[in-house]
């Protein structure tokens, strides 16, 4: 491959002189080799660079001289190519271009395409990536969505089969209750046949024998007598026909308590103050878990079809206490075989229930409602709330049981003892109005309601026990009404089971009716003359 040196570039840019002019006709230099005008300087730098790349490159470089066509010196530097051999042709050089641009152009396009491609593939990995960072939110969120969906479903389903449980449960308890009440009312019913048919047996019995007795009674005995050494003195019914025919003078004569000790007579109306309470007289024991405590009572002011002999009871164990089982006679009370059982249309709590004038007084449960339930037509008659009381565990007595509000009775009608936030805990007792529960009147005392285990009222005083458990208790406070004074008192109170639910005063019996552990009992009482 032939390369021009640049010496014959600027030996090009001067004027030429003919084969053999003279030097000195050069006004800037004469090449004495190539015979022609130059610059002096730029000559001898030309030679002195041509002579340094011919000994430089003498292997692989030529420098050749020859006049053009126009009869200037040019001088010629020839070097190999590296990567030819030959020079190709002018069309196989074209050739080559075409082929080179051909293929320039296809990888310019190839190019292109990737490039269109990488650029497809960035925005798709984009998208993908958002994709990727906002998916896994979103799924989370409408998970969690459904998922709050299905526990508040399965809270639902939780609290509805709850509820049918329970509902179930109450039902099989009533069930229950009822199966073994009407048992108890077959075997009462067969039982009273038995007695029937065997008072009937003997009355026809003593009929036929009676003129020969009192035939032999004239004979063998003075006159007047009576001779009964035939009849059958251990048969029961014989016993029961002769105390009825027994006269008794009772004039001037008191009853004896179980204890040996005197108390007024039943019916007595006369007050006084508390002075004796015997011991206690137990009556009949609860056969099921649900008589640990409770209240039971009779009316002081019966009203038809009760008697003074009309006995309720209510077990108070549970959450929903509705029946009030009614025995119309003392017997069956003792026996345990109710005559009636009275469901009532709310719950009631505590122990604090009374019967009075022939309506049932009682606590809504969870309230401070009073409520009047009439026994005869089986419907409220009445409800007061009473204003600030306090409820369910607010202030009870000391052994619990939602004592909160406590009704009672005496001589002067129907009272209710209860506490309030402003009375700080104290006893406030009130005295009500029987058929509207209106408040007539209000006292707040200074015994501590939760430091007592019970309470009741005589002839307007209150009294309270000092204790539900200890065996030998006490009367320890009284509050008189009619002076607005309290007085600290020391009349033993025996607890024979030590656990003390409920204790009620009977002002028609003189007695006090008490639920210990199970057992009903009833203590004589003694008053001062006022």
């Amino acid at each position: 491959m032939s390369r021009q040196g640049h010496p014959s570039r600027h030996l090009a840019a001067q004027k030429s002189f003919p084969e053999g002019a003279s030097p000195s006709l050069c006004t800037e230099g004469f090449c004495a080799r190539c015979h022609s005008c130059r610059p002096k300087m730029p000559a001898v730098q030309l030679l002195l660079l041509a002579c340094v790349l011919w000994e430089a490159g003498a292997r692989t470089a030529q420098l050749l001289k020859a006049n053009d066509r126009s009869g200037q010196c040019q001088y010629t530097f020839s070097v190999a190519s590296p990567n030819e051999s030959s020079c190709p042709e002018q069309g196989q050089a074209m050739s080559a271009i075409q082929d080179l641009q051909r293929d320039s152009s296809a990888q310019r396009a190839d190019l292109e395409s990737i490039k269109g491609r990488l650029s497809s593939l960035e925005g798709l990995l984009h998208r993908l990536t958002l994709d990727q960072a906002a998916g896994p939110v979103e799924a989370q969120e409408g998970l969690q969505r459904e998922l709050g969906t299905l526990r508040r479903e399965r809270d639902q389903l939780e609290t509805q089969t709850r509820e049918l449980q329970t509902a179930y449960s109450n039902l099989l308890r009533d069930k229950t209750a009822l199966e073994e009440e009407k048992r108890r009312l077959g075997a009462e019913k067969e039982d009273l046949a038995r007695r029937l048919e065997s008072s009937s047996q003997e009355v026809a019995r003593l009929r036929r024998d009676q003129c020969p007795q009192a035939h032999s009674s004239s004979q063998d005995g003075p006159p007047g007598s009576r001779e009964v050494s035939k009849w059958n003195l251990e048969n029961l019914d014989f016993q029961e026909l002769k105390s009825e025919l027994t006269e008794v003078s009772a004039s001037g004569i008191l009853k004896e308590s179980p204890s040996g000790q005197p108390r007024s007579e039943e019916g007595d109306t006369g007050c006084g103050d508390l002075v004796w309470v015997g011991e206690p007289l137990t009556l009949r024991t609860a056969e099921a878990i649900a008589g640990k405590y409770g209240v039971w009572m009779r009316d002081p002011r019966p009203a038809h079809p009760a008697t003074r002999e009309t006995t309720w009871r209510i077990d108070t164990v549970g959450t929903d206490v509705r029946r009030v089982f009614e025995y119309e006679l003392g017997s069956q009370f003792l026996q345990g075989y109710p005559s009636k059982v009275h469901v009532l249309p709310r719950p009631l709590e505590s122990t604090g229930a009374v019967v009075y004038a022939g309506s049932l007084y009682f606590q809504g449960a969870e309230s401070r409602t009073v409520v009047r339930y009439e026994l005869n037509t089986e419907t409220v008659r009445a409800e007061r709330e009473l204003p600030g009381a306090g409820y369910h565990g607010r202030f009870p007595y000391s052994w619990g049981g939602y004592t909160d509000i406590d009704l009672a009775v005496d001589e002067t009608g129907l009272w209710v003892i209860y506490s309030t936030e402003e009375a700080k805990g104290a006893i406030v007792l009130s005295k009500l109005n029987p058929e509207s529960l209106e408040l007539e009147q209000t006292w707040e005392t200074n015994i501590r309601k939760q430091s007592v285990a019970n309470a009741f009222i005589i002839c307007g005083t209150l009294y309270t026990v000092s204790s539900y458990s200890s065996p030998d208790a006490a009367v320890n406070f009284a509050y008189d009404t009619s002076t607005g004074s309290s007085r600290a008192l020391t009349i033993p109170f025996k607890n024979r089971y030590q656990y003390s639910s409920m204790i009620d005063y009977n002002p028609l019996e003189k007695k006090l009716f008490a639920w210990d552990n199970f057992n009903m009992v009833t203590y004589d009482i003694k008053l001062s003359k006022m």
